[in-house]
């Protein structure tokens, strides 16, 4: 088989695997939220989800998918697997917010500590280079051994290496400074 056909096979393998699978589970903001997410052989069960909502206007639902509920922020960095979706639900989100809070998000997660990650952030920072649509969806699927594997629209963007660079991302939505309190308390099941 050509590398380019296999490359082709791995992409809709993997578009497959992230397809919501089962009956949706609630409507947050108009966003379907479906109770489990199927990647690769694991099924993910949702946590959590909320919205993140800024000076009253829902810019995106966060939704967590793990093996198994958690409630507490050490569990979820502990286990094998954990998926953070953000469904965009504002057409006020541009490439350079999205890309501005999340350089925020890292330096709450690492108490303005990112230099041994910087690498890895700068590498992820790309998954939101392009321009960022109302109804666009990122997927960051957090793996222990493998590190984070970011999704835009269910196309596969890139796997960054790094339990530390891991665990700071999911710190961004579940840390002691979060993204948004409401949300990380809803995300966590709450």
């Amino acid at each position: 088989m050509s590398t380019s056909r296999q490359l082709i096979r791995g992409l809709s393998l993997s578009l497959m695997l992230l397809l919501p699978t089962g009956v949706m589970a609630k409507n947050i903001a108009d966003v379907e939220v479906a109770d489990t997410l199927d990647l690769g052989a694991q099924r993910l069960q949702l946590n959590g989800a909320g919205v993140r909502s800024k000076f009253f206007i829902d810019l995106y639902v966060g939704s967590l998918y793990l093996p198994r509920a958690e409630t507490e922020t050490e569990q979820v960095l502990e286990s094998p697997l954990a998926v953070i979706r953000l469904n965009i639900t504002s057409g006020m989100i541009s490439s350079q917010k999205m890309q501005d809070a999340i350089i925020e998000g890292f330096d709450k997660a690492t108490h303005e500590d990112t230099g041994e990650i910087a690498p890895q952030i700068a590498s992820f920072m790309a998954l939101f280079g392009d321009e960022i649509k109302e109804g666009d969806q990122f997927t960051l699927a957090a793996d222990k051994q493998l590190g984070v594997t970011a999704y835009k629209n269910g196309a596969p963007q890139a796997t960054i290496a790094g339990d530390a660079f891991r665990r700071a991302l999911l710190k961004i939505w579940l840390g002691d400074e979060p993204a948004q309190k409401s949300l990380k308390q809803a995300m966590l099941g709450g």
